[in-house]
């Protein structure tokens, strides 16, 4: 298959790929929806793009811009800088949240 479209599509969370797909025509909103049903096959994306198609076939006009331009995606799935360097540690919840009356439930 050609080059997509839209660079880094498969890595484009669901909400910037909603805007990221208002620029594209009818060809090329079909090659998306040929490479999304060949390889992912999402649910939510296919019918995002499904319902793009359709308001291009409605008369809708591709909006101005060049989806190429678009500020690549995070180094995640989704974009979020969460990792094990920002993530919390790993403690269980105080009962009743006071640390001192905490039961030991059969531990010594």
């Amino acid at each position: 298959m050609s080059e997509l479209p839209l660079p880094n599509y498969d890595q484009t969370p669901l909400g910037a790929l909603r805007h990221r797909i208002r620029s594209l025509d009818e060809q090329q909103l079909t090659t998306l929806i040929d490479h999304e049903r060949e390889h992912g096959a999402r649910a939510p994306v296919l019918q995002l793009l499904d319902a793009r198609l359709a308001q291009l076939r409605q008369g809708a006009e591709p909006a101005h811009g060049n989806p190429a331009a678009a500020p690549p995606s995070g180094d995640t799935a989704a974009g979020s800088p969460v990792g094990e360097a920002t993530a919390t540690e790993g403690t269980t919840p105080l009962r009743h949240g006071v640390a001192g009356q905490t039961p030991k439930r059969g531990r010594p």
